[in-house]
C-alpha cells in the first residue's frame, strides 16, 4: 500500500477524514494499487461459480463497481449490456479509462441505496465486490430493494461472503479493533466515512435480502478451502428475484 505506486500514510489520513465520496475521488488514481482492490483470485472465484449458473446472462451491473475490477468478469459472463454503478466520480473516471475498447460497457454515477429508475428491470445478473461495508444494516433493506428492481424476473444479484473469523484469532482483533477506531472517529468528526468490517455477517443479510423480494441460496467458492470444521472460508450467496 505505501509503494511508490500506493498511497501514502498522508494521503490515506485525508482520505479518511473525508467523506466516503470525496475520500475515493482522492483514492481513485492509486486505487488499484492498494489492497482495497478485489483480488483477482475472488474475481477468478466467482466467475467460474456463475459460468455453470444454467442459461447464462444477457446484461449484467456492477455494483460500487469502484474502478471496474468486476467489468472484465462480466464482460466475459454476459453477451449484451455491462453497467457499472458508483457513487464517486474519481473512481468511475478510472473505470472509464480502462474499459474503453467494449460498446456494450457504459458507466452510471449513483447512490447504490438509490439507483436510477431508468435501470429497473434491465439486467439478469448484478454482482458487488467489497462495498458492503459503506453500508450500514438500517441501509440494506434500500441497497437490497433497488438491485431487486434493477433485476429482471430470474435475475440474479451475487456476491462472495466470508465465515464468521475465529474468535480471539489475530484477525478478529484487527478487524474488531478498525471498526471500533472507525465508530470513534464517526462520533467525533464530520462528515462520517462509513466503514465497517463486521458488518455484513451472513444470517441477517439472508433475512434482509429475501425481506427484499429473493430467494437465496449460497455456494462454496472451493478455490478458497475449508475451515477445520469443514465449512467454507467463502461462499457465494445467490440471491434471485422472483
Amino acid at each position: 500500500m505505501f509503494s511508490s505506486h500506493g498511497p501514502s500514510v498522508r494521503e490515506l489520513a485525508v482520505q479518511g477524514l473525508s467523506s466516503v465520496e470525496r475520500g475515493y475521488d482522492l483514492l481513485a488514481p492509486k486505487f488499484d494499487h492498494t489492497p482495497f482492490r478485489t483480488p483477482d483470485r475472488m474475481l477468478d472465484a466467482v466467475e467460474e461459480t456463475l459460468a455453470q449458473v444454467e442459461g447464462g446472462f444477457d446484461a449484467g451491473l456492477d455494483v460500487c463497481c469502484g474502478t471496474g475490477a468486476g467489468i472484465d468478469m462480466l464482460r466475459r459472463l454476459c453477451r449484451d449490456r455491462i453497467t457499472g454503478v458508483d457513487l464517486s466520480a474519481g473512481m468511475l473516471a478510472e473505470a472509464g479509462r480502462t474499459h474503453t475498447d467494449d460498446d456494450r460497457v457504459d458507466f452510471v454515477r449513483a447512490d447504490a441505496r438509490a439507483l436510477p429508475p431508468a435501470l429497473a428491470q434491465s439486467y439478469d445478473l448484478a454482482v458487488s465486490f467489497g462495498a458492503f461495508g459503506h453500508f450500514l444494516p438500517s441501509e440494506r433493506p434500500a441497497l437490497f430493494s433497488g438491485i431487486h428492481a434493477a433485476l429482471r424476473e430470474g435475475g440474479v444479484f451475487a456476491f462472495p461472503i466470508g465465515a464468521p473469523l475465529p474468535l480471539g484469532s489475530p484477525l478478529w482483533w484487527a478487524t474488531t479493533g478498525f471498526d471500533a477506531a472507525m465508530r470513534l472517529r464517526n462520533a467525533v468528526w464530520r462528515p462520517p466515512f462509513v466503514m465497517y468490517y463486521r458488518s455484513f455477517p451472513l444470517g441477517p443479510v439472508r433475512e434482509d435480502l429475501r425481506a427484499a423480494g429473493f430467494t437465496v441460496e449460497t455456494l462454496p467458492l472451493e478455490h478458497f478451502g475449508r475451515q477445520p470444521d469443514g465449512a467454507p472460508r467463502w461462499r457465494l450467496v445467490l440471491a434471485r428475484r422472483t
